[in-house]
Formats: structure tokens, C-alpha cells, sequence
């Protein structure tokens, strides 16, 4: 027996199954046709289909894994081209982008985090070939040669050195194949879209076999920047990856890989959902329309200068697998590099508000599997592993305020205080205050000014893991499995804030005199309005016409706000200068470590898993599970960074605090997750059927909200979900396949005290459908000597959902109104003569339906929300040749 019989997965960290229904088509893709019959990565289209989900050879139906897995196939004819496009294929996953091409979210069963924010280890792990990619900049590329795209939902711990606490994506390429052949693709759509990808493979002597690929994808935006004339939200993206496969015995396999992909691209709009009273001000300021006001599906867009996305991302991988007998041995040893620069216009107006908002983002990663496997011929078989892992992140962030900043400012203060102050007058009346009346003149939300942000961190870890598979019967198999994890953080930061207006203590006492005039103007004009019956505060002229004819009225009222002036003065619930706070946009930071803050993060964990398995029949299997998983603590990269509660108070007495400190957090606690799950998987001759039952929940979850400057990142204390997956397919004629993937998920926070939005226990978390639900059909007609009409559709709905927790500086509920439902619908037809070529026609969301993806508090303007509305229709032909 060979390496690659003995272990069909040892070739990948997790390896699973195209999909229930893939047996059911007529025959191979013709990429596969040139595969031999035993190599590991083949996949059987026949009755019994070979899938490695456990790390074992086993057949789907005897597999006791919740997986769905996209077949090389399906990604063709869904026209699928990276891991966004991936959810209207699996219901379990919601996928999104943010402000970035470098930023995306995935989420499993409703759980998932990691956008957005470096220091943030996402929840759903994504490896690529057995190689973890730690950050989303690294796991978007137009792969060259896919085999399939595996989705596990669940906790997966004992069979993954790096604990991945809401499940895991798995993308498998096809090895080098020591027959020479071969592909060509391209394709052509609106927009202008560009898409060529092509691989080769052969031998290079009997020993060694070899393959590259390469992808180019370019396409014109689909919003247009009306300010600047230009096209937005475009795709500039292309890559490269080679392969060299080693075989001197039937014992030892060495394959090496290496890639490099880059996007070079302008994304991501966003439109403007709710316009505040600031779109008043920004739009005075340009002279004329400065956002496309409430209409974020127009696709038209006002900003002052174009987003940039470089990202280049790239490495090496070399895996080992040795043959002992009835063991196996696999090495997997990779190093990798990303590098992202973004730099966006992050008020989304034509006014020079932002004048520049990048990030610089370089992460370096080592990572060292090692694992044997046994295949023994007695009921008792074992896995047993270790893995570590070494990450380095830095990250050079700068936000600072763009010409039209001052100004701006200028109108915030004069509309908070009634028009009694204005920038120069607050500048002149502090400095005098403070001994200088030129101390602060020009300095007030001076253009250039803002932060100089510096973020490290090394995260290193370090796992041992295995299961233990026991036949207690010829039908009934016990697996027991363990993960202990040992993970290290270090930070620190390096912050310097020149935004003065925030590092001003408006409630020093030396501005007490200020604050008297402030009570005492305020309280006049409202007590002499009140006097008067005009509902409101009077006028400077009213006051001196009631003062003229009511002068002993004037001398008490006047006397009794006077007193009040004098009492509260310092009385910081009382402050008139309380309003202006909230333009404090960017304080001074206080930077780690410190004397109370060492800066370090230490954390373990034993997770382990129980599972039962049944062969109800020959065609029917039940499993039931007990799994936990657990992800380490994260830490807050951003300019929101602030000391936990906790440290306040020995920050404070140490004498560390800075201006307008307030408490929040460094890091996210560890995520602690646990699922009992019970399923069922059958497969007959025309129909397959995959049924699971689930209550998964995760103590910690770690929260990242965008506050609209930074973001808060904060520790759920439960949150768990309901669920229900189904997987299905039928054949009913000869040809046609049918296949339905429906979820339905009740999840809830079971407690959530310190959300940022207060305490939000009990309700249920936003951007979760209740339901989901995938459709396709693939009809398959021979036409002449070999030829193939294969017609293709499939459909994907959610349920509405509210988009967001809530909205800083929003009442509670405000955001419940706005709600996401998803309606797309994809389609193919595809002509394959049996010479190789391939011609098609193809479509995503024809009906060209419309939903926003997210929504938030717009940078800097109180009052007006922001939100990413979803890529319109698209279509074109397709041209591809297999040899």
C-alpha cells in the first residue's frame, strides 16, 4: 500500500468532500481527467465518495463531519471567483468586505470576527493547501487551479494545531500530476472585466512532477465618483504560484509550493444612508452636493480623492509525508508575508475633511506542523500532533484632517453653542485663560494635524493535538480527541496625537471663569424666555427690552442665575462646554507598556471532543458530537486602544493619565466555544441527504466595533446559537441534479453587559439570518460524439436582519430599522466538446437585487450613517480549453 492510499488527507490539514451532490453528475471535470486513479486528491464522482474531513479515508456517508465543499466544477459554473462569492453556494457562511480589499469577514453558524482590526485573530480559520492564513489580506486571491473549497462548521480542535473556535475554509489545489496536461480560461463580462487564468502540469523525469499557475482579474468600477470623474470599486488583481512534486519512493512525497498574488485596486464605496445635519455643512462648503444623500444604492459617490488598496501577498510551503507501514508521517513547514497599504477617503464626501486615513500593515508568519497517523488493521487507531506558530505584525497607521477640516469644525461649534461661539473665539478666550491669548490662535482643527500611529505585536504559539478512533463494533466507532494550546502576545504602541483641540481638559479649572459667563448667558436667555411664554431661549434683544421695562424682574432673575453660574461652574454635569466633547475627535493616546500596563498577553487551553458514530444501514449513518475550541485573547490595534477599568485607577495615581483618558480596552479575553451536535448522513443511488442539529455557543466572544474613529473591542459573555443544517440532492432523471442547502439559526447574546452599545443581553445578534437557503439545478445533455450542454442555476436567500448591534451616538433601536434580506440569483450555460474546449455564457445576481453588507456611524459627522451597498449584476462569456 502506498503513502497516498494510506492517507488520502495527509497531503492537507483538513481535506473533505466535494459536495453530497457531486456524485451525481455524469462524469469528472475534464481538469481531473489526466489525474491517476490513486492519486490523494482524486475525487471519486461514483456512489462512494472519498473524503478526508477526519484525516482519514473514509466515504462521505461514513464521515462524522458537518462539511460542505464547493467542487472545482461548481466554482466554473457559478462563475465563483474568490471567497466573497463563496457564501451563495453555503449557507453556513456569510463572507463580507469592508473598507478594504484587505479587510474580510468570515463568518460560520452566525460566529466570526477578525476584519478590520490586526491584532484580531479571526474566529473561522483559512487554510490553503494545510496552511493557515492568519489574516484576511492573505486568504482573497484568484487561485490558480482549485480542486475545492471546504467549509467545516463547528469547533475544530483536535485535528488543527491552530484552534480555529467557530470552524474553518479550507481551500485544496491540485497537486503536480506526472501526466502532462493542463488549462486555459478567459473571460470576458461588463464592466469591463477581465479574468485569464491558466496551469500547467507534467513530469520532469519519473521522480518529480511540476505545475504553474497564474491568474490576471481586472475589471472597470462599478460606482462612479462623480466628484472626481472617475471609476470606483474596481478589481485589479493577479498572482502566480508554482509546484513541485517529489516522489523517489512509494514511501516519500515532497511537495513544494510557492505564490505570490497582488491587488492593486480602488475599494470600497460607500454610500450615504441616513444625511445628517452635517451634510448641510460639508455640502456649503464644496458649493454644491457634497454626498448623494439617503441613496446608497445610486452607486454614485462624492470624494475628494481616490482610495488606494496595495496589497501583495506571498511565501512558501514544503510538506513532507513519509510511509512508516501502518503510519504515516507529515511534515508541513511554511513561511509567509503580506503586505497591505490602504489609504482611504474615510468621511466619504467631496468635502477635504479626512485628508488622509492609511494603514501600512506588514505580517510575517512561520508556522510547523508535524503529525503521524496510524492505519492499522485493529479497532484502535490514533492521531497525535504538534504545531507552532510565529507571527510577527506592525502596523503604520495615519489619520489626519484634510483643508476643509477647520471650517467644518468652525460650524460644528458655532451650530452646538447657539452661535455664541466659533473656533477663533474658543482659540483666543482659552489661551488668555491660560496666560497667552496667542497660545492656541490657528491651531483648532489645523489641516495636517491628527495621529502618527505606530502598532507591534508577536503572537507565539504553540499546540499538541490528536483523536483516538476505537471500533466498539462493526458499526459503531468512538473518537476522542484533545488540543492543548499555548499562546503568547507581546505589544506595543507608539502614538502621537496633534489634534490639540482634543487634548484640551475643558473641565480644568482654569477655565472656570469661561464656564461661569457660559451658565450664567445660557441661564438668562432661558429663564427671561421662559418669562416671557416664547418657548424657547431669548434673544439678546429681548433680554434687554425685558430688562428696560421689567427692571426689578431682571435684578432676581438676574441674581438667581448668577448664584447658579457661581455653584456649578465646576460642576463637570453642569459644564456648558459639555457639547464640544464630541468634537474631540482624536485625544492624546496613552502608549504601552507602561508602568501598569505590561503589554502581554499568556494564555492555555485544553479543548477536546467526544463522537459516536452509527451505521444505522448500508445507506444510513447518525453521529452525535460534544466538541470545544478556543481562540486566544486579541488585541486592540487601534487608535481606540484604551486602558482596561481595571488600570484606570493606578494609571491615574501613577501620574501615566493623558487628557480626557477614559477607561476601555487593550485586548479581548480568549473565546471559549462548545457544540453538541447530532447528525445524520445518507446516500443512495439517485439522492444523498446530510442533516445536522446543533447548540453552539462561544463564552467570550470577541466583539470589534467601529465607533466611527476606532474600534471598541470587546468580550461577549455568551453568546450561542440554535441551528439546524440540511444538505441535500436528488437525480430524478438522467442528467439533471437538484440540490438544496437550507440553515436556520436562533442565535441570542446570553449576556452582553459591556457591549459598546450598553448592556445588550437577551437580544439576538445582528447580521444572522433566521434562515438561509441555496438552491441550484445542473442539467447535463450529451450533444453529439461527447459533447456536453451543461445548463446551470442556483439561487440564495436570507432572511431579513438587522445589519448592526446599534450605532454610536444613535438612540437605542435606532438601527433596528435598517435590515439586510439576500435574493441572488446565479446562472450558466456552458457547450464542452470532447476535444477540451470549453464556451460559456454566465451570470451573478441577474434580478440585480440590492442590500447594504453593513452600516456605520460616518467618520466625524453626528448624525449621518454610512453603509456598503452590495455589487450590482454582473455577466459575460467564458472560454476555457483542458488538455
Amino acid at each position: 500500500m502506498t503513502l497516498r492510499n494510506l492517507l488520502l488527507g495527509a497531503t492537507m490539514l483538513c481535506a473533505a468532500t466535494p459536495p453530497a451532490f457531486a456524485f451525481a453528475q455524469d462524469s469528472a471535470p475534464a481538469g481531473d481527467a489526466a489525474a491517476p486513479a490513486d492519486t490523494v486528491d482524486t475525487v471519486d464522482y461514483g456512489n462512494d465518495i472519498i473524503v478526508t474531513a477526519s484525516k482519514r479515508s473514509q466515504t462521505l456517508q461514513d464521515t462524522p463531519v458537518a462539511v460542505s465543499v464547493t467542487s472545482a466544477a461548481d466554482l466554473e459554473n457559478s462563475q465563483i471567483r474568490d471567497l466573497i462569492d463563496l457564501q451563495s453556494s453555503v449557507p453556513s457562511l456569510r463572507v463580507g468586505q469592508l473598507q478594504s480589499s484587505a479587510n474580510t469577514n468570515f463568518i460560520i453558524r452566525g460566529f466570526g470576527n477578525g476584519a478590520n482590526n490586526p491584532g484580531i485573530e479571526p474566529s473561522v480559520g483559512v487554510f490553503i493547501d494545510g496552511v493557515y492564513r492568519s489574516r484576511s489580506a492573505a486568504q482573497i486571491g484568484d487561485l490558480p487551479n482549485v480542486e475545492r473549497i471546504e467549509v467545516l462548521r463547528g469547533p475544530q480542535s483536535t485535528l488543527f494545531g491552530k484552534n480555529a473556535s467557530a470552524g474553518v475554509i479550507s481551500i485544496i489545489t491540485r497537486k503536480p500530476q506526472f501526466e502532462f496536461g493542463g488549462s486555459l480560461e478567459a473571460s470576458y463580462g461588463n464592466y469591463d472585466a477581465v479574468v485569464i487564468k491558466g496551469d500547467i502540469t507534467g513530469p520532469i523525469s519519473d521522480t518529480i512532477a511540476f505545475s504553474i499557475g497564474g491568474n490576471y482579474n481586472r475589471r472597470d468600477g462599478y460606482a462612479r465618483d462623480l466628484n472626481l470623474d472617475a471609476d470606483v470599486n474596481d478589481r485589479n488583481r493577479w498572482g502566480v504560484r508554482g509546484q513541485l512534486l517529489f516522489e523517489p519512493t512509494d514511501a516519500l512525497s515532497i511537495r513544494l509550493i510557492g505564490d505570490y498574488d497582488k491587488i492593486d485596486e480602488n475599494c470600497c464605496i460607500a454610500g450615504n444612508v441616513v444625511a445628517g445635519p452635517t451634510v448641510a455643512i460639508t455640502n456649503a462648503l464644496v458649493g454644491g452636493r457634497s454626498v448623494d444623500a439617503n441613496n446608497p444604492f445610486s452607486y454614485d459617490v462624492y470624494n475628494n480623492f481616490l482610495s488606494t488598496n496595495l496589497i501583495k501577498n506571498y511565501g512558501g510551503s514544503a510538506q513532507i509525508d513519509y510511509d512508516l507501514g501502518n503510519m504515516a508521517l507529515t511534515s508541513i513547514t511554511a513561511y509567509r508575508e503580506v503586505r497591505a497599504d490602504a489609504n482611504q477617503d474615510s468621511d466619504f464626501t467631496s468635502a477635504d475633511l479626512i485628508g488622509q486615513k492609511s494603514d501600512d500593515t506588514a505580517i510575517n508568519t512561520f508556522t510547523q506542523e508535524l503529525r503521524l497517523a496510524s492505519d492499522f488493521d485493529g479497532p484502535l487507531n490514533f492521531l497525535v500532533g504538534g504545531y507552532y506558530f510565529h507571527e510577527k505584525i506592525d502596523q503604520h497607521s495615519q489619520i489626519y484632517f484634510g483643508d476643509d477640516f477647520r471650517p467644518y469644525g468652525n460650524a460644528l461649534i458655532q451650530t452646538a453653542s447657539g452661535g455664541a461661539l466659533s473656533v477663533p473665539v474658543l482659540e483666543g478666550t482659552l489661551g488668555a485663560l491660560e496666560g497667552d491669548p496667542a497660545k492656541y490662535a490657528g491651531s483648532f482643527f489645523r489641516a495636517g494635524d491628527g495621529m502618527d500611529e505606530y502598532y507591534r505585536m508577536k503572537n507565539t504559539a504553540w499546540s499538541i493535538f490528536g483523536t483516538v478512533d476505537f471500533e466498539v463494533t462493526d458499526r459503531l466507532t468512538v473518537t476522542f480527541g484533545g488540543n492543548y494550546t499555548k499562546d503568547k502576545k507581546r505589544f506595543a504602541t507608539d502614538v502621537t496625537s496633534t489634534d490639540v483641540f482634543s487634548g484640551i481638559d475643558l473641565d480644568a479649572a482654569a477655565y472656570a471663569p469661561f464656564r461661569n459667563t457660559l451658565l450664567f448667558q445660557g441661564g438668562l436667555a432661558q429663564q427671561v424666555g421662559e418669562v416671557l411664554g416664547l418657548g424657547r431661549s431669548a434673544t439678546a434683544g429681548e433680554i434687554g427690552a425685558f430688562a428696560g421695562a421689567n427692571p426689578a424682574v431682571f435684578g432676581a432673575i438676574s441674581t438667581a442665575v448668577q448664584a447658579f453660574a457661581n455653584a456649578n461652574q465646576n460642576n463637570p454635569a453642569a459644564n456648558p462646554l459639555n457639547p464640544l466633547k464630541a468634537f474631540q475627535f482624536l485625544p492624546p493616546f496613552l502608549n504601552l507598556p507602561n508602568a501598569v500596563e505590561p503589554g502581554k498577553t499568556n494564555d492555555s487551553d485544553f479543548a477536546w471532543s467526544a463522537r459516536a458514530a452509527y451505521e444505522l444501514t448500508d445507506t444510513v449513518n447518525v453521529y452525535a458530537t460534544y466538541a470545544t475550541g478556543f481562540k486566544a485573547s486579541s488585541v486592540n490595534l487601534s487608535r481606540d486602544s484604551r486602558p482596561l477599568a481595571s488600570d484606570l485607577p493606578a494609571i491615574l495615581a501613577g501620574g501615566l493619565g493623558t487628557p480626557n483618558l477614559v477607561a476601555g480596552t487593550r485586548f479581548a479575553g480568549p473565546e471559549e466555544s462548545e457544540v453538541y451536535e447530532f447528525g445524520l448522513k445518507g446516500q443512495w443511488s439517485v439522492a444523498a441527504v446530510n442533516l445536522a442539529v446543533f447548540k453552539q455557543s462561544i463564552k467570550g466572544f470577541q466583539s470589534n466595533i467601529f465607533t466611527g474613529t476606532g474600534f471598541a473591542l470587546a468580550n461577549a459573555g455568551k453568546q450561542s446559537t440554535w441551528g439546524v443544517e440540511f444538505d441535500g440532492s436528488v437525480r430524478p432523471v438522467d442528467g439533471l441534479n437538484l440540490t438544496l442547502a437550507v440553515t436556520w439559526l436562533d442565535p441570542k447574546y446570553d449576556s452582553f453587559t459591556g457591549s459598546a452599545f450598553g448592556d445588550i443581553s437577551g437580544t439576538k445578534p445582528s447580521g444572522i439570518p433566521e434562515l438561509s437557503a441555496a438552491m441550484g439545478a445542473t442539467y447535463t445533455a450529451r450533444v453529439g460524439n461527447g459533447n456536453r450542454a451543461i445548463f446551470h442555476v442556483d439561487y440564495l436567500y436570507e432572511s431579513p436582519t438587522r445589519l448592526v448591534d446599534g450605532l454610536q451616538g444613535f438612540p437605542a433601536g435606532f438601527s433596528d430599522q435598517f435590515k439586510r434580506e439576500v435574493n441572488q440569483l446565479n446562472a450558466s450555460f456552458t457547450f464542452a466538446l470532447n476535444n477540451g474546449l470549453e464556451l460559456g455564457v454566465w451570470g451573478r445576481n441577474l434580478t440585480n437585487a440590492r442590500y447594504l453588507t453593513t452600516i456605520f456611524p460616518a467618520v466625524a459627522q453626528s448624525g449621518s450613517v454610512s453603509g456598503y451597498p452590495n455589487q450590482p449584476r454582473t455577466y459575460g462569456v467564458t472560454g476555457r480549453f483542458k488538455f
